[in-house]
């Protein structure tokens, strides 16, 4: 599979290119100069014009505003090279240009090679949908291969083998999206309590290819409580990033849910009492509010516009929740569906790095830890005996407590 498409808002580099270095003499014909101290007059005037920029934020947009005007414009340092080195970069420009035309043909193929494998992948995933609702069962040949791998891990556990009895009863998988969507840590951090009722119904989920550029995920689900759709869409969709065949994530769109009466679970129910300060009377005042739930990624937010600049941190929350809400997409795209069996029983975790929400700052490096001397060792094991003392009622009193 190709590489995952690039995030659209990437910072620029800080290298020294024509659109972000000075515009100074090239270091060629330039002289160095001693770096100069400045004066106390000089740092107050630098937090004067802080002090300026802090209590006017108008001021610092419409500063941000003409700056970014300047992106993209020639600051003058190629103008300012040698003649000779001007026809040098001239001609590596002229090479970048066939480099680019390969990169184009390259991007071409790597799309053809992934429509005909998916082609290919299609009849599996069919075929996988039909056991996993009970439609067909696998075959003798299909389960000897799939059972050759429980068996090298019990080889590996050396667990004896037991024989659970057989029931009849159940169809197909139970649960198995559901049960493999948890499995997924990006994907899991999105579903509630409430999400799991509905999302137990989930008969497949599959993906498209449109004409455009980009992608479907289609979730079809079974008749259930909550909704009437049969299935519900999310559409990604890219666009050039100015690159011959190079493609960034553009923005998406959802299919509308459509919620049973009082089954929405994007919503919740707040109740507040009113009194009325005439007549004394109470009332209770019911609304819905906003909540977390899976089927929010079936409504993604709008990227920024050029008008919302003004909204600094609105936009930055909405960038957030862009690259979360492509980030998953991708997770379903690349990692749930083609191996949904591993996401199912786990196994798919061995390859991920789980993140334990802890960062490296909040462990202690064993040389840090105090070093005791015999006096010391002597001092705290005094301690240690009076805490043994002290312990024992309290393990008395732990015990009573539980009884």
């Amino acid at each position: 599979m190709s590489e995952p498409i690039k995030n659209k808002r990437a910072d620029l580099v800080g290298a020294p290119t024509p659109q972000n270095t000075p515009s100074t003499a090239a270091p060629i014909s330039s002289h160095a100069v001693a770096p100069k101290v400045s004066t106390i007059a000089e740092d107050s005037e630098k937090n004067d014009a802080a002090a300026l920029l802090a209590s006017n934020p108008q001021l610092v947009r419409m500063i941000q505003g003409k700056l970014n005007t300047l992106v993209g414009r020639s600051s003058g340092y190629i103008e300012s090279l040698p003649t000779a080195v001007r026809r040098r970069i001239n001609g590596l420009k002229g090479i970048q240009k066939d480099h680019t035309k390969l990169e184009a043909a390259f991007h071409e193929e790597v799309l053809e090679l992934e429509k005909k494998y998916f082609a290919l992948f299609t009849p599996l995933y069919e075929k996988r949908s039909k056991i996993v609702n009970g439609l067909a069962e696998p075959t003798e040949t299909e389960i000897e291969a799939g059972a050759e791998d429980d068996d090298e891990e019990e080889e590996e556990a050396k667990e004896p083998k037991t024989e659970k009895p057989e029931d009849t009863n159940i169809k197909g998988i139970p649960e198995f999206w559901l049960t493999a969507m948890k499995n997924s840590q990006a994907l899991a951090a999105t579903i509630t309590d409430r999400d799991e009722a509905a999302l137990k119904y989930i008969t497949n989920i599959r993906i498209a290819y449109p004409d455009k550029h980009g992608f479907q995920l289609i979730f079809e689900f079974a008749d259930n409580e909550f909704f009437t759709n049969k299935q519900i869409t999310k559409n990604y969709f890219y666009q050039d990033s100015g690159y011959p065949g190079d493609y960034i994530y553009d923005h998406a769109t959802g299919d509308k849910i459509d919620w049973k009466e009082g089954k929405d679970l994007t919503v919740r129910i707040e109740s507040k009492k009113q009194r009325n300060k005439t007549t004394k009377q109470t009332r209770v005042v019911k609304r819905t509010v906003p909540c977390e739930s899976f089927f929010n990624f079936f409504t993604p937010p709008n990227p920024p516009t050029g008008d919302d600049e003004d909204l600094d941190d609105e936009t930055e929350e909405i960038s957030e929740r862009l690259e979360l809400d492509y980030g998953l997409g991708e997770e379903i795209k690349e990692k749930l569906i083609p191996r949904a069996v591993d996401w199912y029983t786990g196994e798919a975790l061995q390859y991920e790095e789980i993140d334990d929400g802890l960062d490296d700052g909040d462990y202690d490096d064993e040389d840090d830890e105090e070093r005791f001397t015999d006096e010391d060792n002597d001092d705290d094991d005094e301690e240690s005996d009076d805490e043994d003392d002290n312990s024992k009622p309290k393990q008395e009193a732990a015990d009573c407590k539980q009884s």
